[in-house]
Parts: structure tokens; C-alpha cells; sequence
């Protein structure tokens, strides 16, 4: 466990029961979200790879445009 960790325990330890369920609520859904992200682009490696590559041939054929944030 790192250091951080610990000491965040630690002060949660010193809170009320409610609170520290509130935080730990926070944070299991936090590791399930990660977990569901990892999960998923595990499976999708290959359609991300194949969509970067065909980014990539519209770029290089000049099909692309510059991004321009203000326009969004």
C-alpha cells in the first residue's frame, strides 16, 4: 500500500460511519468504472488500431481538417 493510501485511510478512519461508507462507495465505484474501461478496450484493440490507421490515410490524403475548438 503506498504511502498516500495509508495516510488516507487513516483520516478516514477518524470519520464518521456514514461518511467513511460515502468514501468507500466513492471509491469501489472508481475501481469497477476503471475495471469496465479496461475491459473494454482490451476487447476493441483492434478496431481502435484499425480506426487510427484509417485516420491516418484520410490525413495523409488530405482529407482531414484542422480542429478548431472555438467552433465546437
Amino acid at each position: 500500500m503506498t504511502e498516500l493510501l495509508e495516510r488516507a485511510i487513516a483520516l478516514m478512519q477518524a470519520l464518521p460511519e456514514g461518511e467513511q461508507d460515502a468514501i468507500a462507495s466513492v471509491i469501489l465505484a472508481e475501481i469497477e468504472d476503471e475495471q469496465h474501461w479496461d475491459e473494454s478496450f482490451s476487447r476493441s484493440a483492434d478496431t481502435l488500431a484499425q480506426l487510427a490507421a484509417s485516420a491516418m490515410t484520410e490525413y495523409h490524403a488530405g482529407q482531414t481538417q484542422k480542429l478548431d475548438p472555438e467552433t465546437l
